[in-house]
């Protein structure tokens, strides 16, 4: 089974655990309200999984680039350090607004 196929079927698990809540409802209850209420969650689930990536490719990137040349090691940690640095500072500015919002 490929990657896509099982994050397919992750999300689709993942989907189904969420909805379920939901669908135990009384029928006086209304459901928005209750989707609406767990967006924030996921949103932020969803913004720190996201940065997990980024942050692991570059690190990944560097730490190859700096095994093949290692003479540049120094200025490759740096643009590492600044880069991940930026994409903290944008996942949580975006984690913040999720729970604001959420």
């Amino acid at each position: 089974m490929n990657t896509l196929a099982k994050l397919a079927l992750a999300l689709f698990a993942a989907g189904i655990v969420l909805v379920a809540p939901v669908s135990a409802q009384e029928a006086g209850a209304t459901v928005s309200h209750a989707i609406l209420n767990q967006t924030g969650s996921i949103g932020a689930g969803l913004i720190i999984l996201g940065a997990a990536y980024g942050i692991g490719k570059l690190a990944s990137a560097s730490f190859e680039s700096m095994a093949r040349q290692p003479e540049v090691a120094g200025s490759i940690r740096g643009g590492m350090i600044i880069a991940a640095a930026l994409i903290e500072g944008a996942t949580f500015f975006a984690l913040i607004v999720c729970l604001i919002v959420g």
